[in-house]
């Protein structure tokens, strides 16, 4: 499997912002609220500020101290996880959305523990899927 640049927890294991990521998730396995923590979400307001090469790199770096996990592309519009993977982005969160039934079209990601709901085609309407009582239903089977 061809490693993307960006996800430096594989291609850069020493490097010091590989061990940030890591200190990242220690951070947030150790959070300690009144539940265990089960979903994390990375947003900004603004475009290129690194969501996405933050999020896939916790998301590794998660996945190989052992946790299972999954990764969503909710980008409906400019969804890119599923590039950084080399994995097929046609099918993803906008199918599941717009497309209740059946099993969710999660992919291996080549990174033991972890898999990915790539973003799939452009949604209309981003805003009021990512709003939608299906997005709750999703959230809540992916916990499981």
């Amino acid at each position: 499997m061809p490693v993307h640049p960006r996800l430096i927890a594989i291609t850069q294991p020493l490097a010091p912002a590989t061990e940030a990521f890591r200190q990242l998730r220690t951070s947030v396995l150790s959070y300690r609220g009144d539940r265990p923590l089960q979903t994390i979400m990375v947003t900004s307001p603004m475009a290129q500020e690194g969501k996405t090469s933050v999020v896939a790199n916790l998301a590794i770096t998660l996945a190989q101290a052992g946790r299972t996990v999954i990764l969503v592309d909710a980008d409906l519009r400019q969804a890119s996880l599923h590039t950084l993977f080399d994995v097929p982005g046609d099918r993803g969160l906008t199918n599941a959305l717009l497309e209740p039934a059946g099993e969710l079209p999660l992919q291996a990601t080549g990174v033991d523990n972890l898999r990915l709901l790539a973003g799939g085609p452009h949604a209309p309407n981003p805003s009021e899927l990512l709003a939608s009582p299906r997005m709750a239903e999703i959230i809540a089977s992916l916990r499981g």
